[in-house]
């Protein structure tokens, strides 16, 4: 990792712990109805702040292909939920290869918080599906809680 790389990621890193209170990770509330609609339609309406400005710029460019779906929007709604996740958006960068991620599990973040405690397997499990499917264990994903004490894991534990 180069050391603006590294530095993108410590960014990043003290953006996130700058949410947490004492009792966990807490990202500023944010809301918006046509986001909560279009993307909370098929999963979590992911809070901002987990990602950088650069990577939803580039999540929001690739809609026809989402991730094997096709999520496109009118231009005047893609433009209105670009400036909404944009200017919410985490601080510093999160890059693989010089590209911003476009994927919140792979962000340093990500895979620090869920990799210490948790087998892989736990991914595999049916009530969970993948590590995208927040609401699985984080009852409050929806609203940005993502305290700890809160987690419940489906499926009988770790």
């Amino acid at each position: 990792m180069n050391s603006g790389t590294l530095a993108g990621v410590v960014a990043l890193l003290f953006s996130l712990a700058g949410a947490a209170g004492a009792d966990g990770p807490r990202l500023r509330p944010v809301t918006n109805p046509l986001w909560q609609q279009e993307c909370g339609s098929c999963h979590v309406p992911y809070p901002p702040a987990l990602l950088p400005a650069a990577s939803w710029n580039a999540v929001m460019d690739g809609l026809p292909d989402h991730f094997g779906s096709d999520a496109s929007l009118t231009a005047e709604e893609e433009a209105r939920i670009r400036q909404f996740l944009v200017g919410n958006a985490g601080r510093g960068a999160a890059q693989k290869g010089g590209k911003p991620l476009l994927r919140i599990t792979e962000t340093p973040w990500f895979v620090h918080e869920h990799s210490e405690e948790l087998p892989a397997s736990v991914w595999q499990r049916k009530e969970i599906g993948s590590p995208a499917n927040c609401a699985a264990c984080h009852a409050g994903a929806a609203d940005g809680r993502f305290n700890e004490h809160d987690i419940r894991i489906p499926g009988g534990g770790k």
